[in-house]
């Protein structure tokens, strides 16, 4: 019995020197264009699905109004849509070069419209590590944040004046404060 215990650590032991040979030989992919590491995608959907079960916030956001969802467009178009995209607009050059891709949010076919409102309030609140998505719990406000969320869970039956303000364009002719401009870094 001592011989088995004995080869389960050797074999452990083995398993994370080969892990960390792996990496430390630069054989990891870690370049945007590589493809994804055995299990990578599994093992980050896992803790990420885990973690939002235990942490995500449940609110019924079908009482919002248009206007809520005109200040949650106003919020999409300043911080989202470079990444996310616009309505009937194709992926922007920094999204195609993003990995993993950013999902393109209002299409009909990557919406979010089916995941709960409190999944991607979650999502905007705290940022998703290793994937480009950033949290927004120190720039946004708590409503800005479930307008942004209450609108995606609407995505796929916005009403016209709310798909007018996701086109290129409108949030420049827009006027609104409800969210201000993410600031510019220069070095």
């Amino acid at each position: 019995m001592r011989g088995f215990f004995a080869g389960i650590i050797v074999t452990l032991v083995v398993i994370v020197l080969g892990a960390l040979f792996y990496f430390k030989t630069g054989m990891a992919p870690v370049a945007t264009a590589d493809p994804q590491m055995p299990f990578e995608k599994t093992l980050a959907k896992m803790g990420l699905h885990a973690r939002m079960g235990k942490e995500m916030p449940q609110r019924d956001v079908s009482g919002f109004t248009t206007a809520d969802l005109l200040g949650g467009a106003e919020v999409y178009q300043r911080n989202c849509a470079f990444c996310h995209g616009l309505l009937q607009q194709p992926a922007s050059a920094a999204a195609i070069g993003m990995f993993p891709r950013p999902p393109q949010l209002l299409t009909v076919k990557e919406t979010v419209s089916d995941d709960p409102a409190g999944e991607t309030y979650w999502k905007v609140k705290n940022g998703i590590r290793l994937t480009g998505m950033p949290g927004f719990s120190a720039s946004l406000t708590d409503q800005q944040m479930w307008q942004v969320s209450a609108l995606l869970a609407r995505a796929d039956k916005l009403p016209p004046e709310v798909q007018e303000a996701l086109k290129p364009g409108a949030a420049a002719t827009a006027g609104s404060t409800s969210a201000a401009p993410l600031p510019l870094v220069t070095k």
